[in-house]
Formats: C-alpha cells, sequence, structure tokens
C-alpha cells in the first residue's frame, strides 16, 4: 500500500512534463505543416545535387 503513496506523485509528474512538452512543441510551430516536413526528408538528396 505504500507503494502508492510513491507512485502517484510520479505519475503526476510524468504528466505535468508531458503537457509541458507538448505546449512547447505547439508554441515552437512543430505542427505546422505536416506534409512538407514529412516529405522534405525524401527530397532532400535532390536538392544538394542541384546545388552541386
Amino acid at each position: 500500500m505504500s507503494i502508492i503513496f510513491t507512485l502517484i506523485p510520479v505519475a503526476i509528474l510524468f504528466v505535468i512534463i508531458a503537457v509541458m512538452v507538448f505546449f512547447w512543441a505547439v508554441k515552437s510551430d512543430q505542427f505546422e505543416d505536416l506534409d512538407r516536413q514529412g516529405s522534405s526528408i525524401l527530397f532532400d538528396d535532390e536538392q544538394k545535387d542541384r546545388n552541386e
């Protein structure tokens, strides 16, 4: 039963950290233009070849 008194604050701490990371991601525009970011990794090599 005493373990529950340890696990509840740990769970609350994890939730607080997850919420902070979520708001950081939203503020730093991590969710803006999801289509371009997904395809930019595929076409990165072609842009380097054109520049060289």
